[in-house]
């Protein structure tokens, strides 16, 4: 049976790669009409394999594809081969990897993985991470270390009620969230403000942080940014390190979007002052080309992973020790192995090749920036050393145009807000794209605009009435 499903599985992948070249764009489907168009129900009884396989077709062709070269909406996109044959091979094997009993060689895949990623960034041998489910869940480790940290170093002052921590406005949605997650009310946390560039004001972090200090407070938590969502800006953590060393405040770096940097010898100084940071996380999933989800987090000392979620379970971790009894230092126990896909890819280009595909998304954004610049109807928003390249066309908004390419099945590009301004955000993160492909965007863009300009300026009526 499950030779068959596997070769219904190669069926269905052949036919979506064919037809990403001829349509890169899926039609949407409203959401108010998704269970007229197809068949979502469960019902009593089951379908024959002939039905569901025609099914399966169906929802997979109808599903927004985002490894074709028409996808520029996400922090991710693209489909590197030998990651996904490593992705396929961890589901075929279904191991959980929170013991080495029933991981093996596994946990090895992920501790190399760990080992080399704290080295690259200038870890020391204490050092240590794992796993977790997505960049929001990375960061929230790193904040629970933090918090717990502080509480150790403070038991007999430490107050819930009085902790602070500081992020950039332009920083990710997760840190607020996860604030509140540990029990942080929303006055509890300090947004502190972004220069023109997207960057986190040094001097304003600091005078906050004194400001607080002064009012009583207890400020503990330092979350910059390597690759802020929208425009792609890189937090000076060097400086951010001098503040947190001064104030002795864990600071973790967010480089969920662009932390792969690391990997480039030409872009590592965009995270110059890494090594000094007590936590990092990275997303392989996004600069790295590794299908969802795997996201990387790192400490300099794992005593932090061990106190904040180590718990013993003798059910569970019956042999080996606990450097290999992943579970230990991991928010889950049941977790999927999502180190293979990332270690697979590593171990086919080598990092000379994680470097070549980080280099590249560079270059495809520094194409798109000197097309913007170069052309009396676009407007730049962004700057170099980012991969997200934000503009307006003509007079027509953003939102707008975003959404009519959208709904016309054309391309899937989003848009974003700094300060005081929307525009599209062009997203090079797909490293299967070429400088063609940079430019057949702004051809489509600019050809759709001229057939629908009557229609866009429309719509723009309509909203501003």
């Amino acid at each position: 049976m499950i030779s068959e499903d596997l070769s219904e599985f190669q069926s269905i992948a052949q036919q979506l790669i064919k037809t990403e070249k001829t349509n890169p764009v899926a039609q949407p489907i409203a959401v108010e009409d998704l269970n007229e168009q197809l068949d979502l129900s469960l019902n009593e009884e089951g379908m024959n394999d002939e039905a569901l396989y025609a099914t399966l077709q169906n929802l997979v062709m109808s599903t927004p594809r985002t490894a074709s070269n028409k996808f520029f909406n996400q922090l991710f996109g693209g489909r590197r081969g030998k990651a996904v044959l490593g992705d396929l091979l961890a589901v075929m094997l279904n191991n959980s990897m929170y013991t080495y009993k029933v991981a093996g060689p596994m946990v090895g895949v992920e501790k190399m993985l760990l080992t080399k990623i704290c080295q690259m960034i200038g870890y020391g041998e204490r050092a240590n991470g794992t796993i977790a489910p997505g960049g929001s869940m990375s960061n929230f480790m790193g904040l629970v270390m933090a918090r717990d940290a502080y509480k150790d170093k403070n038991p007999l002052n430490y107050s819930q009620e009085k902790l602070v921590l500081y992020t950039s406005v332009s920083s990710h949605y997760s840190t607020p969230k996860n604030a509140q997650l540990i029990g942080l009310e929303k006055q509890q946390i300090r947004h502190i403000e972004s220069d023109r560039y997207g960057r986190m004001d040094m001097a304003a972090l600091e005078e906050q942080i004194e400001s607080d200090r002064t009012a009583g407070l207890q400020p503990f938590f330092v979350n910059a940014t390597a690759g802020t969502t929208v425009l792609g800006a890189f937090d000076p953590i060097d400086t951010a390190a001098d503040v947190c060393e001064k104030h002795q405040l864990w600071l973790h770096v967010d480089g969920a979007y662009c932390g792969a940097v690391i990997f480039s010898k030409k872009y590592r100084h965009l995270v110059q002052g890494l090594n000094r940071s007590n936590s990092f996380s990275v997303n392989a999933h996004k600069m790295l080309g590794t299908p969802l989800s795997c996201s990387i987090i790192v400490t300099q000392d794992k005593k932090h992973l061990y106190n904040s979620f180590a718990s013993d379970a003798k059910y569970l971790y019956q042999t080996d020790g606990d450097d290999y009894n992943l579970g230990k230092t991991s928010i889950q126990c049941g977790r999927r192995n999502d180190a293979l896909k990332f270690w697979t890819l590593w171990k086919s280009i080598g990092t000379s090749g994680l470097e070549q595909l980080v280099d590249h998304q560079f270059h495809l954004a520094s194409i798109a920036r000197d097309y913007v610049q170069n052309h009396p109807d676009y407007t730049l928003y962004s700057y170099d050393n980012s991969i997200s390249v934000c503009f307006n066309y003509k007079d027509i908004p953003a939102e707008t145009i975003c959404t009519a390419l959208y709904e016309e099945s054309v391309m899937m590009v989003g848009f974003g807000t700094f300060k005081t301004n929307t525009f599209v955000r062009l997203i090079t993160i797909n490293s299967d794209n070429e400088e063609s492909d940079i430019l057949r965007f702004f051809e489509t863009l600019e050809g759709f605009v001229e057939t629908h300009y009557e229609q866009l300026a429309q719509t723009e009526a309509v909203t501003n009435s």
